[in-house]
Order: structure tokens, then C-alpha cells, then sequence
């Protein structure tokens, strides 16, 4: 456990550095799962996510000589801008190095912060093994993003301040684990001052290293990752942070992407919040019930960042979108003569389809001669509605293909 008079001298250090996020109820969220649901907003934190807090921390308490020499970092890209921030607060020169397939807007958001920045490796783990190369090589202070007890501390002031702002206390702490800093952090702190508080720790199913070390009571890297929450993307387990989530930590679920990017579409959608995977994986927990929690209960999780490529928001809506009903796409094929386009859509204007796009084929080879192929993209009112639509193409004879939801 990490000491709380640590974590309560990091909340000082960080006083006027960064921001005390909003801690807010989720009616929307806690009438869907029957439970009183807050939501910790460290998506709006200075550099978009909570990694500020470990990295100022830690940088704060450098010595003058190592703050000289210059700190390097590896990171998917919200530790990143943290050590960026920080190292430029105290004009101190910043190198990091980021995996290969890291959002552009984390790149480049670290590179205006200051730093100088290196893309390597496939992921985090490669990216770490050659900033530690690097390390050594030019004499630089290594600034681990979760396996370092400053770092933990200061990611521990968030707990601080929930138990500061949670007016009527709460039963679940809900947390997205990558490496484990966070939930070790905040868990530390919850264990000390109120240990009936129940902490849940959550991973992606595409990054479960941490859960199946924490089920097996021993470290167990994975071979491979993948999964849309890049925060979260650890490949490897850090002994020292498996042993204070055994010892801090009650239960560790795991969520699959679909349900990360339900959680990111909601949250975009009912709580006018821009979440990025990581950030988004506690609410996945809850809204998919991945632990058992009492009828009222109180539970509270922490939406860690909000730096989500706009590319992978952009798919998650669209993906969202034909899931829920409220979009179809076809392929209809058409005879190429004038009039056969306006007799199509006069179909879907009487339905109430809207067109939102259109686009009209009449060479690919795949065509017999005379048809043509017209893709559609159309907004709908759900289910019934798509049903409607399909039965008026189906009794008009239409030959067409449909995009399968996801």
C-alpha cells in the first residue's frame, strides 16, 4: 500500500497545478442499471487525462541535478503529455517515446507541450524497452507511468478528492487498469481512510494480463494486444503493481471492445462527455454489469481521459449508429434507364427514410449490362422502421445487399 501521508503530500504538490475535476451524478446511467452512479471527469483535466497528477508528482520531487540532466518517458500518450507539462512547468527538457499506432492527436498534442517525440514499437511495452535503452544511454531520469511510487501517489489524489466531494460517501470505486498505477493510487487511499469501500478494477479483454495475473496470484505477461482502449494496452505485469492490486483490489472484470465503445457512444451522446476507451471502461463495467452491486448502491468510477482520436469516435458513432437501429446501409441494384433512381427514393421519402448518402455505380464489371448499383445510407427510427423498409424493397422486387449490423 502506498503510504496516505505520501499521497496526501502529492495533493499539495499539485495544488494550483491541476485541476479538481467535477464529480457528478449520472441520472440517465444510474436509472438504466438501478444503481446511484457518480462519474469522477478526469477527462477534463489540463492535459485531457488524470497521468498529469503521477507525472508532476514525480518530477516535483527530482533532484536538481537529474532535473538537469533531462527525463524520458514511454507512453500510449496521456502519460506522455503529463511529462511533457510538467517537464515544461519546471523548463526541463522532455523526451518521449510513443508506440508506432498512437492516436495522432496524442502525438501531437505532446509534441506543443514541449517534448521531443520518438514513435517505437508496436506497443507500450516495445516503446518501454527502448526508452529504457535510451535512458541509459543518455543519462536521463526514466519517468515509469505506473510502476513508481511517486506516480502512484500523486494518481492517489484523486481518491482524496472523491472522498472530499462524495457528500454521502460511496460502496463501489470503479477503475480501469492498464499497468495498475491508477487503481493502486486511489486504492491506497480508499483502503486507508474507509476500507468498506469496494474497489473494482477493470481491463480490456484485449489487454488481460493484469486479470489473469491477478486470478492466478502471479505475474503472466500476454503475447499480444489489441483493443480500441490504447490507454489500457499493456502487454506486461509489473510485479510490484500486482501485488498492491491483490492486496488493495476486490474484484477485476474485464469489458470487450463493443462494450467499451457502447459506453463511449453513451457518454458522448447521454452525458455530453467526449471519453476516450480507457476512460470509458468503467462505465462499460457498470452498464454491462460485469460486478454484482446492490439496488441503490452507490458507485462511483473514474473517467480517466478524454484524448480520443477523432478517426476511432468517428467509427465508434457509425458503429453505434447501425447497432441501435438508427442507420442501414444498402446496396440496391437498379435498371440503368431515367426515372429508376427518382421511383427508389419516392419509396423511402413515403417510408420517412432519410438519405444521408448516395452514391450511383454504372461500371463496375460486376454489373450485368443495363443495371446499375446504387449504395444508400439511410437514417432510420429503429427496428419496426427497418422492417418497414425492407418489406417495401422486398414487394417492389428490389434486388439488393444490406450492411449486417455489427
Amino acid at each position: 500500500m502506498i503510504e496516505l501521508e505520501k499521497i496526501k503530500e502529492a495533493q499539495k504538490r499539485l495544488e494550483g497545478v491541476v485541476v479538481k475535476t467535477p464529480f457528478a451524478y449520472a441520472p440517465i446511467l444510474s436509472e438504466r442499471v438501478g444503481a446511484k452512479v457518480f462519474l469522477k471527469k478526469e477527462n477534463l483535466q489540463l492535459t485531457g487525462a488524470f497521468k498529469l497528477r503521477g507525472a508532476y508528482n514525480k518530477i516535483a520531487t527530482l533532484s536538481d541535478e537529474d532535473k538537469i540532466k533531462g527525463v524520458i518517458a514511454a507512453s500510449a500518450g496521456n502519460h506522455a503529455q503529463g511529462v511533457a507539462y510538467s517537464a515544461n512547468v519546471f523548463k526541463i527538457k522532455a523526451t518521449i517515446i510513443m508506440p508506432e499506432a498512437t492516436p495522432l492527436l496524442k502525438v501531437e498534442n505532446t509534441k506543443k507541450l514541449g517534448a521531443n517525440v520518438e514513435l517505437y514499437g508496436e506497443n507500450y511495452d516495445e516503446a518501454y524497452e527502448y526508452a529504457q535503452k535510451m535512458a541509459k544511454e543518455q543519462n536521463l531520469t526514466f519517468i515509469h507511468p505506473f510502476a513508481d511510487e511517486a506516480v502512484m501517489a500523486g494518481q492517489g489524489s484523486i481518491a482524496l478528492e472523491i472522498l472530499e466531494q462524495a457528500e454521502d460517501g460511496i460502496d463501489y470505486l470503479v477503475v480501469s487498469i492498464g499497468g495498475g498505477g491508477l487503481i493502486a493510487g486511489v486504492a491506497s487511499a480508499i483502503k486507508a481512510i474507509n476500507p468498506k469501500i469496494k474497489i473494482i478494477g477493470v481491463v480490456a479483454s484485449g489487454a488481460p494480463a493484469m486479470l489473469e495475473s491477478y486470478r492466478a496470484k502471479r505475474a503472466i505477461d500476454s503475447t499480444t494486444v489489441k483493443t480500441i482502449a490504447d490507454g489500457i494496452a499493456v502487454r506486461d505485469v509489473n510485479e510490484k503493481n500486482l501485488e498492491l492490486v491483490m492486496e488493495l483490489v476486490d474484484e477485476v472484470v474485464e469489458v470487450d471492445d463493443e462494450e467499451i465503445a457502447s459506453a463511449v457512444l453513451f457518454l458522448l451522446e447521454r452525458q455530453k462527455l467526449v471519453v476516450e476507451g480507457a476512460g470509458a471502461s468503467g462505465v462499460a463495467a457498470i452498464m454491462h454489469k460485469k460486478f454484482d452491486f446492490e439496488k441503490d448502491a452507490k458507485i462511483a468510477t473514474i473517467l480517466s481521459g478524454g484524448n480520443i482520436d477523432v478517426s476511432m469516435l468517428s467509427l465508434i458513432i457509425e458503429k453505434g449508429l447501425i447497432k441501435a437501429y438508427r442507420k442501414m446501409k444498402f446496396i440496391i441494384t437498379l435498371i440503368d434507364k431515367p426515372g429508376a433512381l427518382m421511383r427508389l427514393t419516392d419509396i423511402l421519402k413515403e417510408l420517412g427514410a432519410n438519405i444521408v448518402q448516395i452514391d450511383y455505380d454504372r461500371t463496375s464489371t460486376n454489373l450485368s449490362y443495363g443495371d446499375a448499383y446504387v449504395t444508400l445510407a439511410l437514417e432510420t427510427k429503429g427496428k419496426e422502421h427497418q422492417e418497414l423498409i425492407r418489406e417495401a424493397l422486398n414487394k417492389r422486387g428490389y434486388s439488393y445487399k444490406e450492411e449486417m449490423r455489427v
